[in-house]
């Protein structure tokens, strides 16, 4: 693309809502940093705020906790969906930190049972796809509107983190292209037809890449797409990106803006040191998956777009958070 096709899908990817949430969440870490600041037993100093789970340690490896929350008009216009993605994307976090999952509960509200019906359904049936139990929640049928959350228990044996990416890594993004949009929704859906037993053992490459020291940090390619993602990993790890947009992977016919802010059922973000590149993205390539190198990280705070020969600036986390607290940046504290 040119330079001015470039600038435009850049301003459009920063309006954009997935990016418009992520930065929510600096806000949300600055109260927390107070919050947990006292806890008597000092674990909030040991668990990095800003990855896919928290990383508990416990005895020769982590416990893995996470959640997620699904906005109202997502629950209401598609439930089974919506509950199917409840297990899905809770899968995904704990892949993405190197862990295995155990265990799902949820909290549903609804209007009755319907749709918390289909709600219930897409999760069951999730549930069995990925072989992770629903082992309990909470449920309140007579709510004025539909909430789904759900949270997830894994364990690993050697971590991904946000916080590992190296100046002269290469920036890897590996997803599963086997899929289609949920109608004109920003959802890429390589999951709900696939073979379980497909999608079980593509989410345990992570696992492997992080046991056998292939690759150490990641993250999942979230509803800030896979520049967004890129961007949060960048921030976490204070380093720089440049990235070339015509390298991520993406389906031949679906246009560049609508695909940088879509949401991969499948889709991963690595950094990875360059003597190693060629067997991680063999480990994907083996199982079908498209994965490539496409950037570079660097010493910088900049996260810079590129195509055919152009370039443009996306986001600089030293002047402007994206996903941290807001603390002094480099240059005012120098």
């Amino acid at each position: 693309m040119n330079s001015h096709e470039l600038e435009s899908l850049t301003q459009a990817l920063l309006a954009g809502r997935g990016f418009a949430h992520k930065v929510d969440i600096g806000d949300v870490l600055g109260c927390l940093d107070k919050a947990t600041s006292v806890h008597p037993m000092g674990l909030a100093e040991a668990i990095a705020v800003g990855d896919d789970c928290a990383a508990i340690p416990d005895g020769d490896g982590y416990l893995l906790f996470a959640i997620e929350g699904f906005v109202e008009d997502f629950v209401k216009r598609m439930p089974w969906f919506a509950g199917y993605c409840g297990v899905m994307v809770n899968v995904s976090d704990i892949a993405a930190m190197g862990g295995r999952p155990i265990a799902v509960v949820d909290a549903l509200w609804s209007r009755g049972m319907h749709p918390a019906d289909e709600v219930l359904k897409g999760m069951a049936e999730a549930s069995s796809r990925y072989g992770v139990p629903v082992v309990g929640g909470h449920t309140n049928n007579r709510s004025e509107r539909g909430q789904l959350a759900v949270a997830i228990l894994g364990r690993a044996k050697k971590l991904l983190t946000s916080f590992d990416a190296r100046p002269g890594d290469a920036l890897v993004m590996a997803i599963d292209l086997r899929g289609q949009y949920e109608d004109d929704k920003p959802y890429w859906n390589a999951s709900t037809s696939a073979p379980a037993k497909r999608l079980r053992d593509d989410l345990e490459l992570l696992p492997l890449l992080a046991e056998s020291e292939l690759c150490d940090a990641a993250k999942d390619i979230s509803m800030a797409g896979a520049v967004g993602t890129a961007l949060m990993l960048a921030e976490c790890s204070r380093v720089g990106l440049v990235i070339d947009v015509d390298a991520i992977p993406k389906p031949a016919d679906i246009p560049m803006q609508r695909w940088l802010q879509s949401f991969p059922s499948f889709g991963f973000v690595m950094s990875v040191r360059p003597e190693k590149l060629s067997e991680v993205i063999a480990h994907f390539s083996a199982r079908d998956i498209a994965c490539a190198a496409v950037g570079t990280v660097n010493d910088s705070t900049e996260v810079c777009l590129t195509s055919q020969g152009h370039s443009c600036s996306l986001w600089d986390w030293n002047d402007s958070t994206f996903i941290t607290a807001r603390t002094p940046s480099i240059k005012e504290a120098a």
